[in-house]
C-alpha cells in the first residue's frame, strides 16, 4: 500500500464559512465542522478554510487551527506584521480560548486535566495520554447536564493535536459525536463532534487592544 492510499479522505462540507469581524490587519472567521483548516496531505482534501476565505481575502494566513469535526472562531491576520505579532501572543500563551462541548455523563462541577499525550503510534492519526508526551493541561467547568450528559466549557492552557478530546475521554467523558475517541453508542448520538471554539481573545497587533470575540454555539 502506497503512503497516498494510508491517507484519509476529508470530504468537505457545503456549509460556508461566516466573517465575524473585519480590520486592516485581520478577519475573525466562524468555521464549520467538516472542513480543513489548511489543505491536507491527500490531493483530494485541498478545499480547505483558508482557500475559500482567499477567494476574498487574497492575503489571509493562517496562525493556529482547528480539527475537521471542530467548528468555531479563528483569527486570520492580513499583513506580515499582524501574523508576526498575534504568532508571538499563541506562543506566549496571551491569547485565551473557550471551547463548548457536550460530553457523556455527568462530569464534576469543574476541574483540571494535566495528562501529557503523544501520538498513538498504532492508531494512527490518534493520540493518548502518554506519560512520556508533552505536558497538556486543560480546565473545564460544567455549564449544564442530565443525566446522561453535561455542557462544558474548555478552557485549553496547552495547544495540542486532540487535547481536549483526549483529555475529555481519559477521564471517562467522551465527545458526543466523536468519531475518534467515542464508544460507537455514544458516538452516535450525534451527527457531528460536540466542539466549538466559542470564544477567542487577543491584543490587538498594532493597537494592544485587548479583544474579545463570541460565537453561537451550534448544538
Amino acid at each position: 500500500m502506497s503512503n497516498l492510499d494510508e491517507l484519509a479522505i476529508l470530504p468537505a462540507t457545503a456549509e460556508p464559512w461566516r466573517l465575524i469581524h473585519q480590520d486592516e490587519c485581520f478577519i475573525i472567521v466562524d468555521k464549520p465542522a467538516g472542513l480543513l483548516t489548511v489543505p491536507g496531505r491527500h490531493p483530494a482534501n485541498r478545499d480547505c478554510l483558508i482557500h475559500r476565505v482567499q477567494c476574498e481575502f487574497v492575503q489571509a494566513q493562517v496562525v493556529h487551527r482547528l480539527d475537521y469535526d471542530t467548528s468555531g472562531l479563528l483569527v486570520l491576520p492580513l499583513t506580515k506584521a499582524a501574523l508576526s505579532a498575534i504568532s508571538v501572543q499563541f506562543q506566549q500563551r496571551k491569547t485565551k480560548k473557550f471551547y463548548q462541548a457536550l460530553v457523556a455523563g455527568m462530569c464534576a462541577e469543574q476541574g483540571t486535566i494535566d495528562a501529557p499525550l503523544a501520538a498513538d503510534q498504532a492508531n494512527r492519526p490518534l493520540y493518548k495520554v502518554d506519560a512520556s508526551g508533552k505536558p497538556s493541561v486543560t480546565h473545564y467547568q460544567r455549564l449544564d447536564c442530565t443525566s446522561d450528559y453535561s455542557r462544558v466549557r474548555l478552557e485549553p492552557v496547552t495547544g495540542r493535536s486532540h487535547q481536549l478530546r483526549v483529555h475529555m475521554a481519559s477521564i471517562g467523558h467522551p465527545l458526543l459525536g466523536d468519531p475518534f475517541y467515542a464508544p460507537a453508542d455514544i458516538r452516535g448520538q450525534m451527527p457531528r463532534l460536540c466542539l466549538h471554539a466559542a470564544e477567542l481573545s487577543f491584543f490587538h497587533p498594532t493597537t494592544g487592544q485587548w479583544l474579545s470575540f463570541t460565537s453561537p454555539v451550534p448544538f
